[in-house]
């Protein structure tokens, strides 16, 4: 996907060390950073550490930004390796749940929902839950993750493949 004129200005503007432009543009990606953050974590004082250390990775790093990726690849991709930092120097820890309200539905099914999610991720072994959250989120591709994770294409597909299935036994079993 393209970034708007707009997007592209900005995030020139940050390239070249404007921190306004580089806020803006974090801005507007703030919500899926913490998403994969808090995904990742399975927590939300762990996702704060990973989202800080995201933008402060960022920041420091625009002037290496590559331009044939978009600003919300680039950043995600950074957010899930902070994530993952916090999570091997941290560990896990028990869920804390806080999502944004959906106006579209009922606040109470959105936070069952949202629940069943979080439980069914942290229950998934570190090494399964990175890999879902990766590519569900993340949009990376089985070889990526794999060169992430360090192991080969059929081992990340198999993880996710179990991650799936985890996903839609507890849907089973959540709505019975």
């Amino acid at each position: 996907m393209d970034a708007t004129v707009a997007q592209r200005r900005q995030l020139e503007a940050a390239i070249g060390g404007d921190a306004t432009a580089f806020e803006a543009l974090a801005t507007e990606s703030r919500a899926m950073i913490w998403s994969v953050c808090l995904r990742i974590t399975g927590n939300t004082y762990d996702a704060e550490d990973a989202l800080q250390s995201t933008l402060l990775a960022a920041w420091r790093g625009i002037q290496q930004f590559r331009r044939e990726y978009s600003f919300g690849t680039w950043i995600y991709r950074i957010a899930a390796t902070a994530a993952l930092a916090v999570v091997k120097s941290k560990g896990t820890k028990p869920l804390e749940v806080d999502e944004s309200y959906s106006p579209e539905r009922d606040f109470a099914e959105h936070l069952a929902e949202a629940d069943l999610v979080q439980r069914t991720l942290n229950s998934m072994p570190t090494e399964l839950r990175v890999a879902l959250v990766l590519r569900e989120l993340c949009d990376y591709t089985y070889a990526q993750i794999a060169d992430y994770q360090g192991v080969g294409v059929p081992v990340v597909k198999s993880r996710i493949a179990r991650g799936r299935q985890a996903f839609e036994a507890a849907i089973t079993s959540g709505n019975s």
